[in-house]
């Protein structure tokens, strides 16, 4: 079983998680569109969508890089049309695309409260629309919302309230579009990591290279990812996963490759319910 001939859209792409399950599914010989708003390098992150491109292509893929805000629906609109056009069709969409910013009430601003709501939120209802009539064509077709379960603790709200509600409404996209699309075959669910993943947030916004050194590897999100759109669309569908339980679901006991060198308890991600950390075999130390 592989993506071999499978056409993913992946907003926000061009680094991070969106990029690791880019690169898996190339891997198999998937096509890959990666639509995100960074076609020059920035100061401080790694990647453009160019530079995403030639790591899809080496990784036996075929991609199309797409300068894409997803705020901007016609934006959105053309790159869904250009991956049609070159690919044929649209099998999977991953909803990758983030803000985050980790600020109580009195220190967020306006201009960022609407800007993790449009891309979180918005973002996420708007590209899942327009792929969803192409969705509605493929054989075995997925939306992966990278989103956290909707476990409604005031914990989750209270030192980040803006954030946790734009988070949130992409977990209520899977909620509300898995029972819509359901007659259409269409398996909508999200995935969130059970322990924080060493990436650019991580790095600059939650702890720096200590956090990062209790983290695991994108890869695990990508293996998981990969999994869960290789499960049957009308069986698998309006799920809240879970990397870890993903994996171990697909035989995997060894997780010490997707955190080589952590020496001590991995750092647990926030969003993560209390039983999830407790049915777990990891050393796991919640942040929260």
């Amino acid at each position: 079983m592989s993506l071999k001939g499978k056409t993913l859209f992946i907003s926000g792409g061009s680094r991070g998680i969106g990029l690791a399950i880019a690169l898996r599914a190339a891997s198999d010989g998937a096509n890959v569109t990666i639509a995100a708003k960074t076609a020059e390098p920035h100061p401080k992150l790694p990647g453009t969508i160019y530079t995403a491109a030639e790591e899809i292509e080496q990784a036996g893929g075929k991609a199309l890089p797409m300068l894409c805000d997803i705020r901007e629906e016609g934006q959105v609109a053309e790159a869904v049309a250009r991956t049609v056009e070159k690919f044929g069709g649209i099998d999977i969409c991953i909803n990758n695309a983030s803000a985050i910013q980790l600020t109580g009430t009195l220190e967020t601003d306006m201009k960022r409260y609407d800007l993790m709501h449009q891309i979180n939120a918005r973002g996420t209802f708007l590209v899942s629309k327009m792929c969803i009539p192409h969705l509605k064509l493929a054989d075995n077709p997925h939306i992966l919302n990278l989103a956290p379960p909707l476990d409604m603790k005031a914990k989750w709200f209270k030192n980040h309230v803006a954030y946790t509600m734009a988070k949130f409404g992409m977990s209520m996209c899977t909620l509300g579009m898995s029972a819509e699309f359901a007659r259409d075959g269409i398996a909508v669910n999200s995935l969130w990591p059970i322990s924080t993943i060493d990436t650019a947030a991580v790095r600059n916004l939650l702890g720096g290279a200590t956090v990062a050194a209790m983290s695991r590897s994108s890869d695990i999100m990508a293996d998981a990812a990969h999994a869960i759109l290789l499960r049957p669309s009308r069986e698998a569908t309006g799920n809240f996963y879970i990397d870890e339980e993903v994996l171990r679901a697909e035989g995997v006991s060894d997780f010490s490759i997707y955190a080589p060198d952590a020496t001590g308890p991995l750092a647990g991600d926030f969003f993560v319910p209390d039983e999830v950390f407790s049915n777990s075999e990891t050393n796991i130390k919640s942040i929260y």
